[in-house]
């Protein structure tokens, strides 16, 4: 998993998309607040003026129409507030009689205020478009009643809201700079105290990674006294414990590898010594015999398990000369093949014609690998009765496969098999360290060793190694 697609990516995300819906919330409550605000005081002048407009026509109401109506063009063409908004006389009928703006400004108004003042006999608003410009407007309708009780008009107040939309807009875009430097902030902030955790977090998962794969007592260098340190002193004393422990295991192990080879000595050396006298009866030679095979394959155990020391000891070397590889793998092949014939199995060794160079490496080895391989193949593959192994030489590098034909490795084990005491699923008995010997001494010779399942069944190794060194 990618560190930068984790830890980083998701503090940041979170942080970013709570911060915006905390910043949008403030932004539509700031809107929703100065809009209230400002049509509220709008209309609450608005209906201020009309009320005392209404009270100074109220002399006029009683009088006869013409007197009236005379007036009202007075008043309106003195109208004092002509450039912010617009007074208009209408009548009963919702006709315009008069505005601020000339005698006939325009059509008659259609918003339904105007016919809610009449009905009602008081002030009636509307806020909204108006239907005969597409304008947004704030209407404030006063009715005119005559002494009798008859309404003979509306006096009407109308401004447009272009400026405090206007207004409004530039309180939300300022709102909207402040919250993207207020969100910049957050993120340079943000991804510096990230930055604090993530990158001691990194090197603490690279030597973890390393003390992992075997680099036991290596430490982690403490930069902080908080909760990552206290996790690096963790992880370095939990280090030192595992090389301590691992140091008393390879130990252990080499002394009693060491102890067991004197005895396995004696007995391979007597049993064979017996199997010698041909006064043996049947029961007794293959007694002897079994007693001979488990005491070599025994000896092959303590022989990797001291290999596996010197590896975990870094004391495994090689001794290296030029030496005839082919020679080598083919005297392999054939001394082993006698031995499976024993346990019907064929071991075939298929014939070319590259010409394989001499190379730089430690023959000893080199066979321990080969032996240990067609081992494996023999043990593993037992069941398809055929092993197959081939030398070539391709692109500077000398390839040797063996292919058993058995039941193959599962997929999923395939990456785990050449670690150290790995067995899988497989019953077969082993101590589960040949292989990563055998992968460490071809590596040390600058090749690789690969296992795959072949294609029709069975087990695949290839080892490269390189002709120069």
């Amino acid at each position: 998993m990618n560190k930068h697609n984790s830890l980083r990516s998701r503090w940041l995300s979170n942080m970013v998309i709570i911060f915006c819906i905390l910043g949008l919330v403030c932004i539509v409550l700031i809107g929703v607040t100065f809009t209230m605000y400002y049509y509220a005081n709008m209309r609450a002048d608005m209906k201020a003026r009309a009320s005392q407009a209404s009270q100074f026509f109220g002399s006029y109401v009683g009088q006869n129409y013409d007197d009236y109506y005379q007036s009202c063009v007075t008043y309106a063409k003195n109208f004092e507030l002509s450039n912010n908004m617009e007074l208009q006389f209408i009548n009963a009928e919702g006709v315009l009689v008069t505005s601020s703006y000339g005698h006939w400004a325009g059509s008659s108004p259609s918003t339904p205020e105007i016919a809610g003042a009449i009905n009602s006999r008081e002030n009636d608003d509307f806020v909204g478009i108006n239907p005969d410009t597409g304008e947004h407007i704030i209407a404030i309708s006063c009715p005119m009643i005559y002494s009798n009780g008859e309404v003979v008009g509306v006096l009407r107040y109308v401004t447009s809201t272009r400026l405090v939309n206007l207004q409004i807009v530039y309180i939300l875009l300022t709102a909207l700079v402040v919250f993207a430097l207020l969100l910049a902030v957050l993120i340079l902030s943000s991804t510096h105290y990230i930055r604090s955790i993530v990158v001691p977090v990194g090197e603490i998962t690279q030597k973890a990674k390393k003390i992992a794969n075997g680099s036991y007592g290596a430490q982690i260098q403490k930069a902080y006294n908080d909760e990552i340190g206290e996790l690096v002193d963790t992880i370095n004393d939990m280090s030192i414990k595992i090389s301590r422990n691992e140091k008393m295991q390879a130990d252990f192990i080499s002394s009693l590898s060491h102890e067991l080879r004197t005895p396995l000595t004696a007995i391979n050396g007597w049993s064979e010594t017996l199997l010698g006298d041909e006064n043996l009866d049947e029961q007794t030679a293959r007694g002897m015999k079994i007693i001979s095979k488990e005491a070599e394959r025994l000896t092959e155990m303590v022989v990797d398990l001291l290999d596996f020391t010197r590896l975990q000891d870094n004391r495994l070397t090689l001794n290296v000369e030029q030496a005839d590889i082919r020679a080598e793998f083919e005297d392999t092949v054939y001394m082993y093949s006698s031995r499976l014939s024993q346990d019907g199995i064929h071991l075939e060794c298929l014939d070319n014609d590259d010409e394989i160079p001499m190379i730089a490496c430690d023959c000893k080895r080199l066979r321990q690998v080969f032996l240990n391989i067609l081992d494996n193949a023999a043990k593993h593959g037992r069941e398809g009765g055929r092993i197959e192994a081939s030398m070539s030489y391709e692109k500077g590098m000398v390839v040797v496969r063996i292919r058993d034909f058995g039941p193959g490795i599962p997929e999923d084990e395939l990456p785990l098999v050449k670690k150290k005491f790995y067995k899988g699923s497989s019953k077969t008995r082993g101590t589960g360290i040949g292989l990563a010997v055998c992968d460490e001494i071809v590596d040390m010779h600058g090749g690789t060793l690969t296992l795959e399942n072949a294609p029709g069944g069975g087990t695949l190794v290839t080892i490269q190694l390189p002709d120069t060194q």
